[in-house]
C-alpha cells in the first residue's frame, strides 16, 4: 500500500459501513477483512455484540471512501452472512505521518511518527518489522521494542 499520509489533514468523504452478523463462522473474519483492505478499505474492524433474544454475534465496521462504497458493499454480501448494512456519513482527521528508518544491531527497523501541527506526537516501530527481528534473532519482541524505540529518540533529538 503506498504512502499517503505525509501531511496532515481531513478526509471528509469517507463511509462507516456496518453489519450485525450472528450466524458467521468466525474463522472467516481474517478473510474478509483482507479482502476488505486489498479492495480499498480504510480501516476494518470486528466487535463483539449480544443481539435480540441474547445471541452473540460480531459487528463488522468498514472505514472506506465513498467513491468505494459500491464495490465494498459487494463484498460484505458476498462475503459475509448478513441480510443489511448501515452507512454512517464519517469524517477522518489524520496526523502527518513520516516513516523513519532505525539503525538497530539487528538491522534497519522503520518507525512510523505522526505530527499534529507540524510536532510529533506519537510514534511507533513497525511491528512486522520486529516480529521479524525477534523471530530471527531468538530474542523477546519486547527487547526489539525498547531498542528501536530508546535509538528513534536519540535520533530524533538529534535532527
Amino acid at each position: 500500500m503506498p504512502f499517503e499520509h505525509k501531511e496532515e489533514h481531513t478526509d471528509t468523504n469517507m463511509i462507516l459501513i456496518q453489519a450485525n452478523i450472528d450466524d458467521m463462522n468466525p474463522e472467516y473474519c481474517t478473510y474478509v477483512a483482507e479482502t476488505l483492505f486489498v479492495n480499498g478499505a480504510n480501516d476494518v474492524y470486528w466487535i463483539p455484540i449480544i443481539m435480540k433474544k441474547g445471541r452473540p454475534g460480531i459487528m463488522l465496521n468498514v472505514l472506506v471512501n465513498e467513491n468505494l462504497l459500491k464495490q465494498i458493499e459487494t463484498i460484505i454480501f458476498t462475503e459475509t452472512t448478513t441480510l443489511g448494512i448501515r452507512y454512517l456519513q464519517a469524517s477522518c482527521h489524520r496526523l502527518g505521518r513520516e516513516l523513519i528508518p532505525v539503525q538497530t544491531k539487528w538491522g534497519t527497523i522503520t518507525v512510523k511518527a505522526g505530527f499534529h501541527d507540524g510536532k510529533m506526537v506519537q510514534y511507533a516501530p513497525e511491528f512486522s518489522q520486529c516480529e521479524e527481528a525477534a523471530k530471527k534473532h531468538h530474542i523477546p519482541l519486547k527487547d526489539v521494542y525498547a531498542e528501536v524505540n530508546q535509538r528513534f529518540l536519540l535520533k530524533y533529538q538529534n535532527v
